[in-house]
């Protein structure tokens, strides 16, 4: 699971290390609900989507990133109850930049500019997760801390292993 507010580049971050099938995307499942990925109305319907989807990738044992925000362990403490009900380890990379970098992103954006107040909650909220993200079940977890960490980050797969 990717965890960090709004603008820290989780999507972007998706996009380029992993294929769009192993990516489960709260905002494309928004708008796959509602044709609106800003659409708040949606959050229930796109996450009953998302965990019904993460099920099924788990139980044919593939690769699935959870591209949401989850700075709030409730949201967190699901994703990890689909994962022990699939028998599959789960994997936190947290996005712990500035809050500052994730305001100037957002306030660049032209398609889903979350108010910063928002922004500045969920920065918050995963602030306080950092220090307690290793006794929530997770495998492991990576902490990126600021735009050269994201830029500079490389994952590897295993050959011949179909999933993680």
């Amino acid at each position: 699971m990717l965890i960090g507010p709004s603008g820290a580049g989780k999507s972007t971050f998706a996009a380029r290390h992993f294929a769009s099938t192993e990516v489960l995307s709260s905002d494309a499942l928004r708008a796959m609900v509602a044709d609106d990925p800003n659409d708040q109305a949606a959050t229930d319907a796109a996450f009953e989507l998302l965990h019904t989807a993460l099920g099924l990738r788990l139980a044919r044992r593939r690769l699935t990133v959870v591209d949401a925000t989850n700075v709030e362990r409730w949201a967190r403490a699901g994703l990890l109850a689909i994962a022990r009900r699939h028998h599959r380890p789960a994997t936190a990379i947290a996005f712990a930049l500035p809050v500052a970098v994730c305001l100037e992103r957002n306030a660049a954006r032209l398609d889903r500019r979350l108010p910063p107040p928002a922004i500045r909650r969920q920065h918050r909220l995963m602030t306080a997760s950092l220090a307690t993200l290793a006794e929530e079940g997770l495998e492991s977890v990576w902490r990126l801390d600021d735009a050269t960490a994201v830029a500079g980050a490389r994952l590897e797969r295993v050959p011949g292993q179909r999933s993680v």
